[in-house]
This record gives structure tokens, C-alpha cells and sequence, in this order.
């Protein structure tokens, strides 16, 4: 078995695992964390093999490197609430598979290289390629509820900050019961005086958080989400119980999950088979000055 037919497998292993991971977070909301802990496995393990084979560690070395480095780096950006734990996790697995760009010669394969590990470029790929999917997604939220209807001023600026402001909080967000709540759901802010929501919240010490209103609406505190990977299943049942004892009202405001999974898979593509974007471009801006 010659390099070219190992990194096929590594290839073909790593799309199916992204695809698997897309179809549960497309209908369930929430990426396996088993899933991509097999990948990670399953990275290790052939990149061991690949060290083995050509008595050379920079394959399983590589390998570690690139899964700590990217863990490290989208654990921050999940931190910063830009995407979920299970885009975390797959990011991590995708990284750990495939540390450095693979070039198959049977196949023609030869991806252009990045200056920064393979998994980067997949990142890079995967957030230039969805803000399509976004402005589809949100335009597509804007013709449902009929936001210019009622109106049409807008419609002539919407390109100002403010309206921009007001369309992405109506197409992005909406009210549910509190009874309809699912594990992963992203709570928005919920502004409430009673002292006692702050201590049950406190005590749970999940992803909800809460903060003290500074402005002067009436209210002390709020609590929401904490980052993006939504509440857990213990600040869920938290917000049910709560509603069911009218210590909160009954319905709350969720922002409309916007799974980032099918653009990792169209970064991973991209990634495979024509290199990182932001190289290609820079390279096609060169030859054309």
C-alpha cells in the first residue's frame, strides 16, 4: 500500500465523518461528540501507521501538533461565541487526520499548500464560504415574516446600521414556550429583578450566565446563553421547572440555530481538492496585476 492510497482513506474517512456529523447537527442540532472523538482516534492511529511505514515521526508528530493547535484556537473562537462545541470537535478531527496538505498522484490531487497547518485553511475556507449560506438563510427569514410589510421605509435603507440591526434580530431570533426548549437552544437575553433566578442560575453553573443590567429599564438582571453551544440539558430543565413554578414567564427568545457544518464540509472540499481560498486568491491577484 503505497502513500498516495493512505491518504486517500484519510480523505475519504474524514468526508464521511464530516458528512455524518452535518446530518446530526442539520436535524438534531448538536454534533456527536463520539463522532469526532473517532476521528480523532482514527487520525492518530493512520498517522502512526504513516510513521511506521516510512520511519520518519513527522507524520504522527504532525498529527498531535496540528490537533492541539487547532483545538487551542477554535476552543478560543467558541469561546468568543462564534460557533458551536461540535464544530470544536470536528475541526479537531478533520486536523488530526489530516495535519498537512495531501496530494494523491493517481488521482491529480495536488492542492496548493498553505504556510499554516491544513485544518486552517479548512477554517478559513469554511467562514468565506458561508456567508453565502448566511445572506440565503437570511434573506430567506426576511421573505417568511414579511419584515419591509409594514415597513417600507426600511426597505430604501437597509443598508444602515440600525436596520441591519433590526433585521438580523427578527430573522435570526424568535419566541418559544419554555416547554418547547431543547438541549443546545441559545437563550437571549431574559431580564428579570428576582433575586432568586440569580441563585438557582448560580447554582446550576451550566451555559446560562447571569449579568446586572446597567441600563435603566426597570430591571437588575438578565441571564442568556454563554456562548454558542447553547444551554445543556441541566440549564434546560433549570428554565422548564422555573416556568412551571411562574418564576418565569412562558415562553423565551432563541436564536435560530444556524448550523456551520455543511460549510466545513464545502471548506474541507475546497481544502482537499484546490487548496486555501485566501492563497488561491492572493495568487490569481498577482498573476493578474
Amino acid at each position: 500500500m503505497n502513500f498516495s492510497t493512505i491518504f486517500l482513506i484519510q480523505i475519504l474517512v474524514t468526508i464521511l465523518f464530516s458528512v455524518c456529523a452535518t446530518i446530526f447537527d442539520v436535524k438534531r442540532g448538536f454534533v456527536p461528540e463520539a463522532l469526532c472523538c473517532i476521528l480523532v482516534f482514527f487520525g492518530l492511529a493512520s498517522n502512526l501507521i504513516l510513521s511506521l511505514i516510512s520511519n520518519n515521526i513527522k507524520f504522527i508528530l504532525a498529527s498531535i501538533i496540528s490537533m492541539v493547535l487547532t483545538y487551542t484556537i477554535t476552543y478560543l473562537l467558541w469561546e468568543l461565541h462564534l460557533w458551536g462545541g461540535g464544530d470544536v470537535m470536528l475541526l479537531t478531527g478533520i486536523a488530526t487526520v489530516i495535519p498537512f496538505g495531501l496530494t494523491i498522484d493517481f488521482l491529480n490531487i495536488f492542492p496548493m499548500p498553505s504556510i499554516y497547518p491544513f485544518s486552517f485553511s479548512v477554517v478559513i475556507n469554511s467562514i468565506l464560504v458561508s456567508f453565502p449560506f448566511l445572506l440565503i438563510f437570511v434573506g430567506y427569514m426576511v421573505i417568511k415574516k414579511d419584515i419591509f410589510k409594514s415597513n417600507l421605509d426600511m426597505l430604501m435603507n437597509v443598508l444602515s446600521i440600525s436596520n441591519l440591526h433590526y433585521i438580523i434580530n427578527q430573522t435570526l431570533n424568535k419566541r418559544i414556550p419554555v416547554k418547547d426548549l431543547r438541549e443546545g437552544n441559545i437563550v437571549n437575553s431574559y431580564y428579570f429583578n428576582d433575586e432568586h433566578i440569580v441563585e438557582l442560575i448560580n447554582d446550576v453553573d451550566e451555559n446560562l450566565k447571569v449579568y446586572k443590567n446597567n441600563e435603566d429599564d426597570g430591571f437588575k438582571y438578565y441571564f442568556k446563553s454563554l456562548s454558542a453551544g447553547g444551554i445543556t440539558k441541566k440549564d434546560m430543565n433549570l428554565l422548564k421547572i422555573m416556568s412551571v413554578q411562574k418564576i418565569i414567564s412562558d415562553e423565551i427568545s432563541i436564536k435560530i440555530s444556524y448550523p456551520f457544518t455543511p460549510a466545513i464540509i464545502a471548506g474541507l472540499l475546497i481544502a482537499v481538492f484546490y487548496g486555501d481560498i485566501m492563497l488561491l486568491f492572493a495568487k490569481n491577484l498577482v498573476l493578474v496585476i
